[in-house]
């Protein structure tokens, strides 16, 4: 309904003027100010978006598979994590897996006692500095540009999303909707991934067969 939410409407012929919708009572030029139609001031798109189309690409299966298996094996390169911007101790193995308590902690406090212990706080707090986005973005209502920090994966969410999610940067994500998207934002892989052992194995069983 943009530009739709108007009075305007034609004259009709025989004034000497375009049948383009006039807007009532305006009188900046012969006839009155346009609107509605494509090409005025305010008026609605030519051609605007439909609900009924599906803003989704369609991709193989094996090749949906394969994509899966290197953004998992690219969480466990210390020389792609840190390409990508992490910052991490030299002496952090990869990947990190931690027991399935971590799925129940639901404090805060625990989540940044975890982070600590495994030596990725630094990252935390690089991601909580907000970077100013250069250009219209502020005028466009996105000043900032977020930054990613690590991704905790668990077999299932059964509080971990609500103590690791408050962390600036820092997502949760339960092994069966994980996708590439998460394990490799802005088609960059290696990003710093916190594992459970009930998400590997989920992650085994899922990956095992044919399908991703």
């Amino acid at each position: 309904m943009a530009g739709k939410r108007t009075t305007a409407e034609s004259l009709g012929v025989g004034r000497a003027m375009s049948r383009i919708p006039r807007v009532k009572g305006e009188r900046y030029s012969r006839g009155g100010l346009a609107g509605f139609a494509a090409g005025t001031v305010k008026g609605r798109l030519t051609f605007p978006p439909t609900s009924a189309k599906i803003p989704a690409k369609k991709i193989n299966r094996k090749e949906l598979r394969a994509a899966m298996l290197s953004a998992v094996a690219a969480t466990s390169s210390k020389p792609l994590v840190k390409a990508r911007g992490h910052r991490i101790p030299d002496n952090l193995e990869l990947p990190v897996v931690v027991s399935d308590d971590a799925e129940k902690i639901t404090k805060n406090a625990e989540a940044e006692k975890i982070l600590k212990n495994l030596g990725v706080w630094d990252d935390v707090e690089r991601a909580s500095d907000r970077k100013i986005r250069s250009g219209r973005g502020s005028a466009r209502g996105r000043p900032y540009k977020g930054r990613i920090s690590a991704l905790v994966v668990v077999r299932k969410r059964q509080g971990a999303e609500r103590a690791f999610g408050n962390f600036k940067g820092v997502g949760v994500v339960d092994v069966s909707s994980l996708s590439v998207v998460d394990l490799a934002p802005g088609t960059h892989p290696g990003r710093l991934t916190i594992w459970t052992e009930g998400a590997l194995k989920g992650l085994e069983t899922r990956l095992g067969g044919g399908n991703a």
